[in-house]
């Protein structure tokens, strides 16, 4: 009975684990990468004073009544006006004004799209806008 001995070397190579090594290496060179330099952009931002350099002269209140029904008061007047009235008013109390400015008191469930309205009025006119939830 003859033996042979196998001496021969295995031809195919295992590299999982040298694939797990290249992914962790990438990881770590890409980690390490962001932390060297975290600041790409210098930006030289402004500072805020939480001051209005302009003091609101008038003021228009928003109210919601629910069912979708707001009504628009100037100056705490306790009579309503339109939404297509309520430009023309603020027109006649800020024409002599010299930096004119208003301020918009709203509840917290009036719409968006209802302030923005009345945003779109003080951009046509100019006007500068402070902006108020309504005080209780």
């Amino acid at each position: 009975m003859a033996f042979k001995r196998s001496t021969k070397a295995l031809s195919e190579t295992v590299t999982s684990s040298m694939t797990d090594l290249v992914f962790l290496l990438l990881i770590f060179f890409l980690i390490t990468s962001t932390l060297v330099n975290p600041n790409a952009l210098k930006l030289l931002l402004p500072k805020s004073t939480g001051q209005v350099s302009a003091k609101a002269t008038v003021t228009v209140s928003i109210k919601d009544w629910g069912d979708d029904t707001y009504t628009y008061h100037l100056n705490g007047n306790e009579t309503p006006i339109q939404f297509v009235d309520l430009e023309d008013g603020l027109i006649d109390l800020l024409q002599t004004e010299e930096d004119p400015t208003f301020s918009i008191y709203s509840d917290e469930t009036v719409p968006v799209r209802e302030i923005v309205g009345v945003m779109n009025i003080a951009k046509r006119n100019h006007y500068k806008v402070i902006l108020a939830t309504q005080p209780e």
